[in-house]
């Protein structure tokens, strides 16, 4: 059903602080739940990290009873072990959700901005600015939270398009 009120988390992956935001889509609205960043101790060694970021992201997950989530795709960084071990948190963010037996979506950087700045190119500013706007609940956020966030409407607009395309 395309108005069924859905749970959609939002997840920003870093190995250093991982954005997480909880919305409800129903129909073409949205509703701020929750958000936050999760940030590893970092000094614990690289498994540790991970591990660290697959628990409270699965936490989140429970905590406000989720029923989707999406991510952002990693973009590829001048330093190849720089992506390598971006590309581990982003996995362990994505197994969280999964684990959980949630749908995982993932979309490119610049979908985002596009679908919540409605411009490709948009900076951190643009998109905090544009989800305090969409989100007044919300608050101020984190540029980490504010991209999660951005993430889960970008997913909420697309699934309903998706539905609404399904049903047609």
């Amino acid at each position: 059903m395309a108005n069924a009120p859905t749970r959609i988390l939002g997840l920003d992956p870093g190995l250093r602080r991982t954005g997480w935001g909880v919305v409800v889509a129903e129909g073409s609205r949205l509703r701020w739940v929750a958000h936050g960043v999760v940030s590893p101790p970092e000094r614990a060694p690289f498994s540790e990290r991970l591990l660290f970021l697959l628990e409270a992201v699965g936490q989140v997950c429970t905590d406000h009873g989720c029923d989707e989530a999406a991510i952002e795709e990693v973009f590829v960084n001048m330093n190849p072990a720089s992506t390598l071990k971006l590309g581990h948190a982003r996995a362990a963010v994505m197994l969280a959700p999964a684990r959980c037996g949630l749908s995982v979506a993932e979309y490119a950087p610049n979908l985002i901005k596009k679908a919540v700045v409605g411009a490709g190119h948009a900076d951190k500013s643009q998109i905090a600015f544009m989800v305090k706007r969409l989100l007044p609940a919300a608050g101020d956020v984190t540029a980490d939270a504010a991209d999660a966030l951005a993430v889960a409407i970008t997913h909420a607009q697309l699934r309903k398009r998706a539905l609404l395309a399904g049903a047609a």
